[in-house]
């Protein structure tokens, strides 16, 4: 069946459509929001819409979605990071990189954390769980979505006429404009969720359960345990394995002599 053409839909609903794509993204749905901050920056350049107030709607969206993760965060603690990870496409960077960055910069990160696919929502959501006054969130979250969209938006704006050439060759002006748009996304998710499925078969084939590790330990077997949690979530927590050698996971390769090289080596994490 075709489809109104994909421009003339944002023509009537652009700023409604680009608030709920947004917050639909901002919530923790798989949707890229960066090339639609693109494509309306274009038209922007087109004189369509307004390209503060096309700020102003991406900015509001995304920070009405960060707000709902920064209180789940407040509320739940470190819980709610597993259930981020298995939403995020992007496993390899969900936690550990997001809490070595907001340590060292705090709200600070909230300024970049959008940039980074897998850590916006995490950087929201570690700002709750650390406590983060709400409205120093606020202000630095604010800023941090205003500084994303407005650069994608105005990349759009500044490139507009390349960017309008591109629509055209894959079909975004014409009638299945809608279906190729769909299409379009669903293979940035496949693609991503292919990525993430394969980044989780190694991690089930390399392993340890609790109870291996703890049959390890108590059979006497030499057995070397690494902690690569961030040294501020073991500071939080206050727990960890009795004799655990405490490494961030980025100095793993520079440290790695002092891992003993004759013993069964098991590593943890969040």
């Amino acid at each position: 069946m075709n489809l109104l053409p994909f421009r003339h839909f944002l023509w009537g609903h652009g700023y409604s459509f680009l608030f709920g794509y947004v917050l639909t993204s901002a919530l923790g749905l798989p949707l890229p929001a960066d090339p639609l901050f693109v494509l309306m920056g274009a038209m922007t350049g087109n004189h369509q819409y307004s390209l503060p107030l096309a700020v102003l709607i991406s900015a509001l969206a995304a920070l009405l979605g960060d707000s709902l993760w920064y209180q789940l965060g407040r509320a739940k603690g470190t819980a709610v990071l597993g259930l981020l990870c298995k939403l995020s496409l992007e496993p390899d960077t969900c936690v550990r990189k997001t809490q070595a960055t907001f340590a060292k910069r705090g709200a600070l990160a909230l300024l970049i954390a959008h940039f980074v696919p897998g850590v916006g929502l995490i950087s929201v959501s570690l700002a709750g769980v650390n406590r983060l006054p709400f409205l120093r969130f606020l202000l630095a979250d604010g800023a941090g979505c205003i500084l994303w969209a407005g650069t994608y938006l105005s990349l759009g704006r500044i490139f507009y006429k390349q960017v309008d050439l591109l629509l055209a060759s894959l079909g975004l002006f014409g009638r299945r404009a809608g279906v190729t748009f769909l299409v379009i996304v669903a293979l940035y998710v496949l693609l991503k969720y292919l990525q993430r499925q394969l980044f989780l078969r190694e991690l089930r084939i390399n392993r340890v359960t609790p109870e291996e590790a703890r049959a390890l330990l108590a059979n006497g077997e030499p057995t070397t345990i690494v902690d690569l949690r961030h040294p501020a979530e073991i500071e939080r927590e206050k727990l960890k394995i009795a004799g655990a050698m405490i490494l961030r996971a980025d100095d793993l390769r520079s440290r790695s002599h002092q891992i003993p090289e004759d013993q069964q080596i098991i590593l943890y994490c969040s």
